[in-house]
């Protein structure tokens, strides 16, 4: 009689074999996700130096410490990038010129992260101050990790934006696909269960409220597919224009859905058509209705 031990190899073995899909034999080698993660959390440090090292960076040691972490960062990052383009080939970039490039536009990522955190200050009375934001908030951890993958993004590198914002998603309950378009002071407040699909445009000072999703239609409908029938192209997710707060839980649908400008989306909505600008939405009678706002002197009401 076998040992089970043996017996259980063989079986493993097997399904090795005949189940394709979730195996990566003999290939590339992949990025680490493990790695990626530890990433991540370098990238915040540079985002927000003296907020995640467990003890305090003078500022005359800064100048020291952030050459030290960029050296030690690029190195990590490189070797990643250069796995994910041996898999997926960007033509004519190396590993080290696009490591180059996107260690380069962190100060401009640095600059939109701030207006993320300045919008959650002044919007959330309970904020006793911004050192209190960065710390605590699971919004801005999120965001942040979203505007560095999608630099990413961006420059054609493959599986490491989705890794990342995939680390924040399990960390804080937020799934922010690195392909959105995400403009100056973003908030998302409490956050748990913010969904915002890949193709989503969202413009400057936007609010979300947890459980709000900017989703696809089902591809039940006949799309556009490539040759392994994974479903390709189009805009699938909303458009959500300036100045537009959005209540918890509710679900924005469809590519060619838009919200205009200075629109209040109420709680609950489930919303699959375009509002025009300064609109409120909410359900009454469970049934949606419709309103433009009005000024009450200088400020918005509903």
């Amino acid at each position: 009689m076998d040992h089970p031990m043996k017996k259980l190899v063989e079986q493993l073995l097997e399904s090795y074999a005949h189940c394709g899909g979730i195996k990566h034999l003999n290939g590339t080698n992949l990025p680490s996700k493990m790695v990626v993660a530890a990433l991540t959390q370098d990238l915040l440090r540079i985002i927000f130096p003296g907020f995640i090292a467990e003890s305090q960076v003078s500022g005359d040691d800064l100048p020291r410490e952030t050459e030290l972490q960029l050296r030690e960062l690029e190195k990590k990052l490189e070797r990643e990038i250069a796995k994910s383009i041996e898999m997926q080939p960007i033509p004519g970039r190396s590993a080290a010129d696009l490591t180059f490039e996107f260690l380069h536009k962190l100060p401009e990522v640095r600059r939109l992260i701030q207006t993320d955190v300045e919008a959650a200050f002044q919007g959330d009375p309970a904020a006793a101050n911004r050192e209190e934001v960065v710390l605590a908030y699971p919004g801005i951890e999120a965001v942040a990790v979203f505007r560095l993958a999608h630099v990413l993004y961006e420059m054609n590198v493959a599986f490491l934006p989705r890794m990342m914002t995939e680390w924040a998603h399990g960390r804080t309950g937020i799934d922010l696909h690195p392909g959105a378009r995400i403009g100056s002071h973003f908030f998302i407040d409490h956050g748990t269960g913010v969904v915002i699909g890949g193709t989503s445009i969202i413009g400057n000072r936007v609010r979300l409220y947890q459980g709000v999703g900017l989703v696809a239609r089902s591809l039940a409908k006949q799309v556009e597919r490539d040759e392994q029938g994974h479903a390709i192209g189009g805009k699938r997710h909303p458009t959500v224009g300036d100045d537009v707060t959005i209540y918890a839980n509710a679900t924005i649908v469809g590519g060619d859905t838009a919200i205009g400008d200075r629109s209040i989306i109420g709680g609950n909505v489930w919303l699959n058509r375009s509002i025009p600008p300064d609109s409120v939405a909410f359900f009454e009678t469970h049934q949606l209705s419709i309103h433009p706002r009005k000024r009450d002197g200088g400020d918005w009401i509903i």
